[in-house]
């Protein structure tokens, strides 16, 4: 487990629109162009092994701007295939607030970081004592079987809270900015209540029907 002062000042980003990465979960990436290769290759020489997960954004009408809250991994997993490109698995570390973007000779982008204010990132899986598993799984059922999607349900009801909350909150497939509102939740329970808003909204299609109370 990290601690505050293991943490760089500095961290390199990859903006990378709808993906979402939380402390204690983990992201999948394949990464395949020259830019993010060099990344990852000068990010395996550090102790730490970070990148930051930043997303665009596109709110400002601009592609480079860059949200101010995002999230550390570290690499925790790779492999590369026979034509050069890379299969990673990033273990979210901390959020952290974006200070300012560093005129950089690589390729990728580099910023300076405040990791002020999100210290129960590198603490304890969080528990949510707000949580009625029963009806939210309820509503996960009819969500999944409204879009057709299949998952293992004895492992999701086995999970504890982060990991139910925080996986489905990566792998959903929600716009940017939903993504956004959820790594930017302070806490399971807000994050947890947004993730059902989010469903309820994306069921009712503009209705009243599907409200978990």
């Amino acid at each position: 487990m990290m601690h505050p002062a293991d943490l760089p000042e500095t961290v390199s980003v990859f903006p990378l629109p709808g993906a979402l990465l939380l402390p204690r979960s983990r992201l999948p990436l394949h990464i395949f162009e020259p830019r993010y290769l060099q990344m990852l290759d000068d990010a395996l020489k550090t102790q730490e092994r970070l990148i930051g997960m930043v997303q665009p954004n596109t709110c400002q009408g601009d592609e480079t701007k860059l949200h101010q809250i995002g999230c550390a991994g570290r690499v925790t997993q790779f492999s590369e295939t026979e034509d050069g490109r890379y299969l990673v698995t990033l273990t979210g570390i901390s959020r952290f607030r974006v200070r300012s973007e560093l005129d950089s000779f690589t390729p990728y982008r580099r910023i300076t970081v405040s990791w002020d204010g999100f210290d129960r990132d590198l603490g304890k899986a969080e528990i949510d004592d707000g949580f009625n598993r029963n009806r939210f799984l309820q509503l996960l059922e009819r969500f999944f079987s409204s879009r057709q999607l299949s998952t293992d349900w004895d492992t999701m009801k086995d999970a504890d809270d982060e990991l139910l909350v925080n996986s489905l909150s990566m792998m959903l497939d929600f716009e940017p900015e939903d993504k956004q509102a959820l790594l930017e939740a302070p806490c399971l329970r807000t994050r947890r209540e947004t993730l059902v808003t989010l469903i309820e909204f994306a069921m009712r299609g503009g209705s009243n029907e599907e409200k978990l109370q």
